[in-house]
């Protein structure tokens, strides 16, 4: 069994006239009701994340600081992360999906799920909000699988944009392997080739920066190459995928000048480093992509090919 994760909770946060709006996500979900992607008679219900959840990524000073503004009706927390009064109940509750998720992957009650939330998480650090992110999910959610007993976590990003928040959190983390393809030089001016990690983290970062220009069958063999190396390094018992969809040629904030059936390739290769390691088990959970048609596409696509069997293998639940 797969599930999609969906609250209309995650419309109400409310940044205004700005990208990452709400119209992104109705136009996912109402292209996953057309396609029929919602899982038949089984809708997932779930907690937001704990404080003390929060807490294992994010400073108590940055939560209440979040809090303390959200009460007052919201503002603008950096250059591009507005806020308004149901913000952080909605990033929580993100948060609070994709931990739902690891529990239920991991128990083998559920194979695939995709957390269909707002807004994104990936560039949010531990102490600070950046690139529409509040609350980091994917990596809360990375620590409340370590916490429930995972050994080790592998974490793959191929949003546009490098998946800065994340890295930042497990740089020192040798328990979390870390991968992002992303566009480079671009904002936010991170994820070189040569951040592997420090510490007793060295080696469990690694990061693909593409020139725009490189021929997009490059860019996914390159991808695909590299994670099934990557994750026969790490060899995780848990699969998160930041999945952003803003590398489609006609996205307006990001492009790597990827097509629609691109974003299948992708999930194929994802796909096929989970039947290997995680006995075919993943956890996404939406980043950008800022066309919303395009971005519905996308992501009904790479849902499709998630969740269907490759040639000639039965689904199992």
């Amino acid at each position: 069994m797969s599930l999609v994760y969906f609250d209309p909770l995650f419309l109400e946060h409310d940044p205004g006239d700005h990208p990452e709006h709400a119209k992104r996500l109705r136009a996912i979900v109402d292209r996953f009701e057309q396609l029929g992607l919602f899982e038949s008679g089984d809708s997932p219900t779930w907690n937001p994340a704990t404080d003390q959840q929060i807490g294992r990524v994010h400073t108590r000073d940055y939560i209440e600081k979040l809090r303390a503004m959200v009460v007052r009706g919201g503002g603008r927390l950096d250059a591009d992360t507005v806020v308004s009064e149901r913000s952080f109940d909605a990033a929580a509750h993100a948060a609070g999906a994709v931990c739902d998720a690891v529990d239920r992957v991991s128990s083998g009650t559920v194979r695939h799920a995709f957390c269909l939330s707002r807004p994104p998480g990936h560039h949010a650090l531990p102490s600070a909000a950046m690139g529409f992110c509040i609350l980091n999910h994917i990596a809360i959610a990375a620590r409340h699988a370590l916490d429930r007993g995972a050994k080790r976590v592998l974490i793959v990003d191929f949003d546009v944009h490098h998946g800065n928040g994340t890295q930042d959190i497990f740089y020192d983390c040798a328990k979390v392997g870390f991968l992002s393809m992303h566009r480079s030089p671009f904002w936010p001016q991170t994820g070189a080739s040569d951040e592997w990690g420090s510490g007793p983290g060295k080696g469990a970062n690694r990061n693909l920066p593409v020139e725009f220009g490189t021929p997009v069958s490059r860019q996914l063999q390159n991808f695909a190459d590299s994670l099934n190396d990557f994750a026969d390094s790490v060899r995780p018992d848990v699969m998160l995928v930041s999945a952003g969809f803003d590398a489609h040629r006609d996205d307006p904030v990001g492009s790597l000048d990827w097509q629609t059936e691109d974003f299948a390739t992708v999930a194929e290769t994802i796909r096929g480093v989970a039947d290997r390691h995680t006995d075919g088990r993943t956890i996404s959970v939406l980043e950008g992509g800022y066309h919303p048609r395009r971005l519905a596409e996308s992501a009904a696509v790479y849902w499709e090919a998630i969740i269907t069997p490759p040639s000639g293998l039965a689904a199992t639940s």
